[in-house]
């Protein structure tokens, strides 16, 4: 691809976000996306086939952004609990950050089967990833070694995602970004029983 095109495609994406999050999914049009990205509009039509296409590849970049800094393999030697407590504060921050997003996704993949695959694929690296850290801490002798791993995810990860969507999307009740990183945190620590939190809170 060459580098105009390269670079026509990146204004595109980055257009369609902004679109999509001033107007939403269903108002959002093409010609809106095309003059927020200073293209022509039938350059639109040379990245993308359709609205659904490009909010593909918002979404896409949303995710790739959001799942880097989730729950983290401890490397050898790191405070288990340290580590998981950056790992749900990261994934909080970029919630935050994607939340008209993510408000969107959950909106649109209740009547597009396309984007229900594509949040279920999404929730799937999360699960997976979630899963490992739980056999790794498992195998150090560190967490509860009855619990099934692939479950234990899904509970934990769950409540992350969920308790993100109710603070961020729905404001109900707002919380504080750092105090909700902390509860969260002690209760994954609590669930796979690694022990006393060492927690720090800002007020």
């Amino acid at each position: 691809m060459r580098v105009d095109a390269v670079r026509n495609r990146a204004a595109l994406v980055g257009a369609a976000r902004r679109v999509f999050e001033r107007d939403g999914y269903v108002a959002a049009r093409i010609t809106d996306i095309a003059d927020e990205a200073g293209v022509a509009h039938g350059s639109f039509y040379s990245h993308f086939d359709s609205k659904q296409a490009v909010f593909a590849a918002v979404m896409a970049e949303v995710e790739e952004e959001m799942l880097h800094p989730g729950p983290a393999l401890p490397a050898a030697g790191a405070d288990p609990v340290a580590v998981i407590e950056a790992a749900n504060l990261a994934y909080l921050e970029a919630y935050r950050r994607n939340a008209r997003l993510m408000a969107l996704l959950e909106q649109v993949a209740t009547v597009d089967e396309a984007f229900r695959e594509l949040r279920r694929r999404r929730s799937a690296a999360f699960l997976e990833r979630n899963a490992r850290a739980v056999r790794r801490l498992q195998r150090a002798g560190l967490a509860d070694p009855e619990l099934d791993p692939e479950l234990t995810s899904l509970a934990l990860s769950t409540m992350v995602s969920r308790s993100a969507y109710a603070a961020f999307v729905l404001g109900d009740p707002p919380a504080a970004l750092e105090p909700l990183a902390a509860t969260l945190t002690r209760l994954w620590v609590n669930a796979l029983r690694l022990g006393a939190p060492r927690i720090t809170t800002k007020e």
